[in-house]
């Protein structure tokens, strides 16, 4: 056992606090997993979504035999690819999703018979330790832009001039506070040595502490009738309960089915038409050839992004194998790992809404409590099976504010960056090559460097534009360029 570590992978807390702590990393997940479906327009896929984690985590565990403990959620880096895929219906997101599930399978089973020895070599710590902290620091922005960020109104009533470069109608002083206090909150909890409870669950108290403050200032909001202090937006909980005209939902506010993508997309062949609002037409039409150019535009969307989302695969793992002092490579080792994500995805997604992925902030919220038990995170998993049919407490978890949720993040994103930062601490960055390849990784993944690649094109005005284009994200564009960084100056190392 790794001696930060208060429960190892095989530990079993008592009932009562097992329950607690899968609370925990339920919480440390929700904002990112109901994030995805909102970004693309489907706020309403939001239990759906939970409900695919859930899922999905619950196959990673059986592939790697309960020895590795994360959580699977929403994957943001298939967010281009699944607004491609939103044009073909329900249809067209679980193609993609099986394509770039189907990715991991076949390089799960290469592994099988190659082994991972190249692993090390072509990801040695200079490249993976740069490339775990570009994870949480390309996340510092979202979450220090949640900080300052009020739920309950648009824009609060000011000016709209610029106060060092950030509009005033998207900065609130109050949820700062609530954002520090939350954030303070978790510190505070995590670092005192008298009770061990309070350092097992940081967060759900830092979380319950934010919400209490900015419930505070938004009753003084509506009170007093200051917009300014109005931070938190209980409307969802109404519109949970009554309808439009104020009428009592029945048996739906308290109890209701998520939008499964799989039955959606079962709908769509059967009927011909779509549920999704601009699903301009459907995976399958009357036209063969014109069939299979949507399903081919469907593949290409999604493929090349799942290829290069395996190396932030091995970083996760990586990373999470210097916290638990385990190496998740080698036991239970890369090839269940990947054959876990990639049918955890496809399984997310068939009851969810996108595929899955291991995520930063259950690895930081193991880091920080030192609970590495896996069997929190199955309990964690099959807690968002139920949740997701609750209305009630899906509704009221919506409502938790972003800055409270960003001052959880700060905790979070800022382990996964130290993290990364530990893992090059025996690199000797006095060798010119090693610098070069450290610098250009954490460059161009804080800088944004992302890559768009176009493959589809059309005509404007006489003149040639892209419909179309791959994206790969920052992330793993750095990553790409630190392997091709190393590779290069270490030929030339070896013809010296």
């Amino acid at each position: 056992m790794a001696k930060n570590l208060v429960y190892d992978i095989h530990d079993k807390p008592k009932f009562g606090n097992l329950l607690i702590f899968a609370l925990q990393q339920v919480l440390a997940i929700l904002a990112a997993t109901i994030a995805v479906p909102a970004i693309i327009g489907l706020p309403t896929q939001m239990p759906a979504a939970i409900f695919g984690a859930g899922v999905g985590t619950l196959i990673y565990q059986l592939f790697t035999k309960f020895k590795s403990p994360v959580f699977l959620g929403s994957s943001f880096a298939f967010i281009s690819s699944l607004f491609v895929a939103l044009a073909y219906g329900y249809c067209g997101i679980v193609l993609g999703s099986v394509v770039a599930g189907l990715v991991y399978v076949v390089i799960a089973i290469v592994i099988k018979f190659v082994g991972t020895e190249w692993v090390g070599k072509l990801m040695p710590p200079v490249i993976i330790g740069p490339t775990v902290a570009v994870i949480g620091l390309s996340l510092a922005g979202n979450a220090m832009g949640d900080m300052v960020k009020s739920n309950a109104i648009a824009a609060p009533a000011l000016p709209a001039h610029e106060i060092v470069g950030t509009p005033i109608a998207s900065y609130n002083l109050i949820a700062l506070l609530c954002g520090l206090i939350t954030f303070f909150t978790v510190v505070i909890c995590s670092t005192q040595k008298r009770r061990q409870m309070p350092r097992l669950i940081p967060f759900i108290i830092g979380i319950a502490t934010g919400y209490a403050a900015a419930s505070v200032f938004t009753v003084i909001g509506n009170v007093a009738g200051i917009e300014y202090f109005k931070i938190i937006n209980w409307q969802p909980v109404i519109d949970n309960f009554v309808n439009a005209d104020g009428a009592f939902k029945g048996v739906e506010a308290f109890f209701k089915v998520p939008t499964f993508a799989i039955v959606e997309a079962i709908k769509e062949l059967v009927t011909g038409t779509s549920s999704l609002e601009g699903a301009a037409y459907l995976i399958y039409t009357q036209d063969i050839q014109g069939s299979v150019a949507n399903i081919v535009a469907v593949v290409v969307a999604f493929l090349p992004v799942a290829l290069v989302v395996f190396a932030e695969h091995i970083a996760d793992h990586k990373n999470l194998s210097s916290i638990i002092d385990r190496d998740l490579i080698k036991d239970p080792g890369l090839d269940r790992t990947l054959l876990g994500d990639g049918v955890g995805s496809i399984g997310g997604t068939l009851f969810g809404i996108c595929p899955n992925t291991t995520y930063g902030e259950s690895v930081g919220c193991v880091a920080i409590t030192g609970n590495a038990s896996v069997i929190t995170i199955t309990t964690a998993a099959v807690m968002c099976l139920i949740l997701s049919f609750f209305s009630p407490l899906m509704v009221i978890l919506q409502t938790i504010p972003s800055c409270v949720m960003g001052g959880v993040c700060l905790t979070l994103y800022g382990f996964i960056a130290v993290s990364g930062l530990k893992m090059i601490k025996d690199v000797d960055l006095n060798e010119n090559k090693n610098l070069f390849v450290v610098s250009a990784i954490l460059i161009a993944g804080i800088g944004g460097l992302a890559v768009q690649i176009p493959y589809a094109f059309g005509t404007e005005g006489g003149a040639t534009v892209v419909n179309a284009a791959i994206q790969v994200t920052s992330v793993a564009t750095a990553l790409i360029l630190g392997i091709i960084t190393n590779a290069v100056l270490s030929k030339i190392e070896k013809k010296k």
